[in-house]
Formats: structure tokens, C-alpha cells, sequence
């Protein structure tokens, strides 16, 4: 039993409490509280480092907290194709600047007699951002929480892992919170993607049509259609991860999502090579 070291700490977002807490104040200043209509059960978040991205996955959790108080927040993502196999973490607990969270071991073991995973621990495990970079938003907002991380593939099981995942946590009586972490197109010479050119072109279409196609399906809870749009399209990095969050939060009553925020790594470097970002809860 064990505690996974945080690897990305230090590099992609900041190594210590101070500096997290600094940032997360920076953040609550420059966002607002949705007037939408939303459940308050899941969401898709993205991953990048935080200078990108930490301010869109730090909104949808901001959102979330004003609305719910879960017992546990599952965590789908990992970088995965259609030949991967299922990922899942079976360990004491994962480490975040501001503290540990623990791992509900009981869920865990519920899902593994159910899906074939690999199963990781604090020893043996694949380095992965998707999840990591949302575990000090996790703490922060929800410190007494547990959590269950899964790596899914964007196959149909994804969607069977989600709505499993939401009938465990209605037999066992606890609230939830399903999250699915991705990044959108990542559009550019250094992704080999670029239908549209580079320069101005490039960037219109992919804020325009490629991520809205996506964000759209997200927004309308169809988690099949979303695997199959982001493999069609390269519109998202982690499809599977986002159509098992989707499905678990639909299962547990979750009628459609909004759209709190979208931006892209452009608007904040600009560059030839451009990655999407989408913050939406259901």
C-alpha cells in the first residue's frame, strides 16, 4: 500500500500549497458563478499545464462546488487508442501539493470484478497529466473527498464503464462527481494536423467548427457519438475518458451540459502548433 508521488508538480502546475493557493485566489478573481441550469454531476475538464489550461478546469470545478458536496469523484482520462487496455488506480491514496487524497479502495475492487484493467499503484503506474493536474482543484474544493482514477479507451466499453460506475455509486448511496479530462484539437506542424492550413485560417476553423462539433455532442450528453466524432476528427485527445463521464453523469440524472468556458493555447501563446480547451459541466 501506498501513497503515488505527484510527477507533473513542480513543472505543469505549482509544487507547493502557497503557490496553488496564490493561483487559485488569481483564478476566482477572474471568473464568475454560471447562472445556467446544470446538475452538479460531472464535468469535462482539460489538462494541459495550468499556464493553458488551469483557469478553464478550475472554473468547471468552482461551478461544481457551489452545487454539490460528493462522497467520491471518479476521474476518467489517460491518452489511450482503440487497441489500449483500460487503466485503473489500485492504491492507498495520490499526493497533491495541498495535501493527500485517498483512494476508495471498495469502488476500485467493484470495477475491477467487472471491466478487465491494468491496475497500477504507487510503484508501478504510467505517468499521466490527465488526471494529476486535477487532483489539487479535487482537494482544494472538496478536502475530505475519496477518488477512483480510471484510464479508459475510447471504445464502447468506455460507456459501459461509466454507467457501471454510476449504478455502484447509487447502490452504495453516495454522491458523486464524474469527471472526464480532455483537450481538444490539437491543430499545428507539431501535431502533424493541419486540414486547414496554418495561420488565421487554421485557428478559425478549429475554434469555429472542429472543437464546436465536439463540444456540442458534450453539451448534448451523447457519449457514443463523441468517440466517434473525436476519432473521425481528431477533436479530442481522451474521447474515452469524456464519453465514460458523460454516460455515468447521465445515469445518475444529468439531462444535458453547459458550456462554461473555451479557449485554446493560442490565446495565451501564440504559435503555429495550438491546442483547444473546453470547460463544461453537466
Amino acid at each position: 500500500m501506498g501513497i503515488k508521488k505527484a510527477n507533473f508538480a513542480g513543472s505543469w502546475y505549482p509544487d507547493t500549497e502557497e503557490e496553488c493557493l496564490s493561483l487559485f485566489d488569481e483564478y476566482k478573481s477572474r471568473i464568475k458563478l454560471s447562472d445556467e441550469d446544470f446538475a452538479g454531476i460531472g464535468g469535462i475538464v482539460p489538462h494541459a499545464g495550468w499556464y493553458f489550461s488551469g483557469k478553464t478546469a478550475f472554473t468547471v470545478f468552482y461551478n461544481i462546488a457551489k452545487r454539490s458536496n460528493p462522497d467520491v469523484v471518479f476521474i476518467f482520462g489517460m491518452h489511450l487508442n482503440e487497441l489500449s487496455p483500460n487503466y485503473i488506480f489500485n492504491d492507498e491514496g495520490l499526493e497533491t501539493p495541498l495535501g493527500n487524497l485517498k483512494v476508495n479502495k471498495d469502488i476500485v475492487e467493484k470495477l475491477v470484478s467487472k471491466f478487465s484493467f491494468v491496475e497500477e499503484n504507487a510503484y508501478s503506474f504510467t505517468p499521466d497529466n490527465t488526471v494529476e493536474l486535477q487532483l489539487p482543484f479535487i482537494k482544494y474544493f472538496f478536502s475530505d473527498v475519496s477518488v477512483v482514477t480510471v484510464g479508459v479507451a475510447p471504445v464502447e466499453t468506455a460507456i459501459s464503464i461509466g454507467n457501471y460506475s454510476a449504478e455502484i455509486i447509487e447502490n452504495m448511496g453516495l454522491n458523486a462527481l464524474f469527471i472526464g479530462s480532455t483537450d481538444l484539437t490539437h491543430y499545428g506542424p507539431n501535431y502533424g494536423f493541419l486540414p486547414h492550413g496554418p495561420g488565421e485560417s487554421g485557428l478559425r476553423w478549429v475554434k469555429e467548427v472542429n472543437d464546436r462539433r465536439i463540444i456540442e455532442l458534450f453539451i448534448d450528453m451523447e457519449p457514443a457519438r463523441v468517440i466517434d466524432e473525436a476519432l473521425s476528427s481528431r477533436n479530442a485527445c481522451c474521447p474515452g475518458a469524456a464519453a465514460a463521464a458523460i454516460s455515468a453523469a447521465k445515469r445518475s440524472g444529468a439531462t444535458h451540459g453547459v458550456l462554461l468556458n473555451y479557449t485554446t493555447s493560442y490565446d495565451i501563446h501564440p504559435d503555429l502548433s495550438f491546442v483547444g480547451y473546453a470547460g463544461v459541466v453537466f
